[in-house]
């Protein structure tokens, strides 16, 4: 393979005769090269061959930037560590979705549309009752969330920007609204209506753990750390979700329908599930003093324990989200007093990980789901309502892509190819005769 400025040009050899075949190379803002090779099977009769396309850049976006090896993660070119520090997570909703931070006055006017399609359809109320009350949250945001289309088809036509800014507005708002109905349903308790006069995060912790009986306390700290929680989750370049919504997209479904297939993917335990899987580990560990022992095991590559948590698939330096939301966490544990034996595992495992030369050579660091496991379940939510928590904040990034997908002119249904290793074709042999 040879490559000057504009190209790379490669042989492909076939029955002792060599053809060679110039494919271009597009190059982005950041990150390397791409070779490419929509041409490839007019012009050679080959495809690539790439699982879980890891190697595959599906799309053009300008949405957001990793580099894996540096720990950077970017949203329209504003570091992430940046805007958690200094942006609300509707800011980085309005910058995400229009490609540069709002004015005051455009944020006044987003924060108040938003306000105001926090509230769902009155009929949507009886969607919960044909669910079981131990059914798990993620199905049921499946289900409500895909019936969204059937309340709100005023603005289901993609092609209309208006529409589209309207769908994505009313997805962004009232998938909190759900995901705390959710919670309420499984818990027994009465739905709380959404406020105008909070913020996105306040709103959103007021609709899980508000009862009717007596006022909500605000806790600003818990507030902060949600709204961190929701900023650093909100967008993460080509994920197996986000992957989910614009194939999905692809084939022209309405927005409601592709967010929905999004929750889908996301609910898997390698995609969504993440965090709770720490949790689960932290159980199995059980105390303090078990820690030497499980890090011997999570080194051992014949034991089948791993320490979940640690390390990231796409950053091999370190998550830069982890550094932002340690600090959430440590404050949140320090804020409420929690006196939780798992916690305090979690806070020692960490501690000892980082001091130990094996994780910090393979830069096995604590990643975010390490973190937010901890401060949700500090907040007081279970396990199961984790990944619907992902859901809320990733809606924002779904629904960017979603649109910046739809505008883009050479639009075209996702249609993979693959790798035939079946039978090649035979003859039929009726019934009455195969042995």
């Amino acid at each position: 393979m040879t490559n000057d400025k504009n190209q790379k040009t490669f042989t492909l050899k076939n029955d002792e005769t060599g053809q060679e075949f110039t494919l271009p190379v597009l190059e982005g803002t950041c990150g390397p090269p791409v070779i490419d090779i929509r041409k490839l099977y007019a012009e050679t009769g080959h495809f690539t061959f790439d699982p879980s396309f890891t190697a595959t850049g599906s799309c053009k976006s300008r949405l957001t930037f990793i580099d894996g090896e540096k720990g950077i993660l970017m949203h329209r070119g504003y570091t992430i560590e940046e805007l958690a520090e200094k942006s609300s997570f509707l800011e980085v909703a309005y910058l995400l979705l229009n490609g540069d931070l709002p004015t005051k006055p455009e944020f006044d006017k987003f924060q108040t549309n938003i306000t105001y399609h926090t509230m769902v359809h009155e009929q949507i109320n009886y969607f919960f009752r044909g669910f079981r009350r131990d059914a798990h949250p993620m199905a049921v945001m499946c289900g409500v969330v895909g019936g969204l289309s059937a309340f709100y088809h005023d603005s289901l036509d993609i092609w209309d920007p208006e529409q589209r800014e309207i769908s994505a507005h009313r997805l962004i708002a009232k998938i909190p609204t759900l995901a705390a109905m959710t919670y309420k349903y499984t818990m027994g308790q009465p739905f709380m209506y959404p406020r105008n006069d909070l913020s996105f995060s306040e709103n959103f912790l007021y609709m899980c753990f508000g009862m009717p009986p007596e006022p909500f306390k605000l806790n600003p700290i818990l507030a902060d750390a949600m709204d961190k929680i929701l900023i650093l989750h909100a967008d993460h370049e080509q994920n197996a979700s986000t992957s989910t919504v614009r194939l999905a997209g692809s084939s022209q479904a309405n927005p409601f329908a592709c967010v929905a297939s999004g929750i889908a993917s996301l609910w898997g335990p390698s995609h969504g599930g993440a965090n709770q899987a720490v949790l689960e580990m932290l159980d199995q560990i059980g105390h303090k003093d078990n820690i030497p022992e499980y890090l011997e095991k999570a080194k051992d590559k014949d034991d089948p324990f791993r320490l979940m948590g640690f390390g990231h698939r796409v950053y091999k330096n370190f998550d830069p989200r982890a550094g932002v939301l340690k600090k959430a966490c440590h404050d949140v544990l320090e804020d409420l007093g929690i006196d939780d034996p798992r916690l305090e595992l979690a806070m020692e495992l960490e501690r000892i990980a980082l001091e130990d030369p094996y994780f910090v050579d393979r830069k096995l660091f604590p990643n975010v789901d390490f973190y937010s496991g901890i401060i949700l379940k500090a907040m007081g939510f279970p396990t199961s309502m984790f990944t619907v928590l992902f859901a809320v904040a990733r809606t924002v990034g779904w629904v960017s892509q979603w649109k910046e997908m739809i505008e883009e002119p050479a639009l075209r249904i996702g249609r993979p190819r693959q790798l035939y290793t079946g039978p090649d074709q035979r003859p039929y042999v009726p019934i009455d005769k195969r042995k």
